[in-house]
């Protein structure tokens, strides 16, 4: 059993999702977000820090997946959502817990199927793979399926490693 925290970074709004996977079976533990309020860049930075870190004291997830920044039309909006992801990164970092990053098309592409989905489909996919009650707010649900996401290709690094390890050991008899 593992237990990963999903990270939609935002500079507003920061969406979280813990999930466990036990075998091929996903659990959503909680979801909710980082709603980020301040004057200044330091105080808001200081919300998204402080609310990332409670969830690992108070959940204790094992790996974070983390959605990677995508290139906004907008260069002041991209530094600041690239500052509230360093700021969720941080907090988990001096915990010692792995980070692992995805694009919004990986994501996609492993929740939906395809990589241009909407945020809709993507919200209607993470009810469903969770047997949700109901469906979660919008950054919330991008954070479990960056959760959901990293559990589906987690292991593929470790297998072909494994097959490369077998492979020599056969050659060495």
């Amino acid at each position: 059993m593992i237990r990963i925290l999903g990270i939609d970074p935002g500079s507003q709004v920061t969406g979280f999702g813990i999930i466990e996977v036990q075998a091929n079976h996903l659990h959503c533990i909680t979801t909710g977000c980082v709603r980020i309020k301040g004057d200044d860049l330091a105080s808001r930075l200081k919300v998204v820090f402080e609310g990332i870190s409670q969830l690992v004291t108070e959940f204790q997830p094992e790996e974070v997946a983390i959605e990677n920044i995508f290139m906004y039309r907008n260069a002041d909006s991209a530094l600041k959502l690239g500052q509230a992801r360093g700021a969720a990164i941080s907090a988990v970092s001096v915990q010692s817990i792995p980070v692992f990053e995805y694009t919004p098309t990986q994501i996609k592409k492993a929740i939906v199927g395809k990589g241009n989905a909407s945020k809709e489909q993507v919200q209607h996919m993470v009810k469903v793979l969770l047997s949700l009650n109901r469906t979660p707010q919008s950054d919330a649900a991008d954070a479990l399926a960056t959760a959901m996401c990293h559990s589906h290709l987690r292991n593929q690094p470790l297998q072909i490693e494994r097959r490369r390890r077998v492979g020599r050991w056969k050659s060495l008899k």
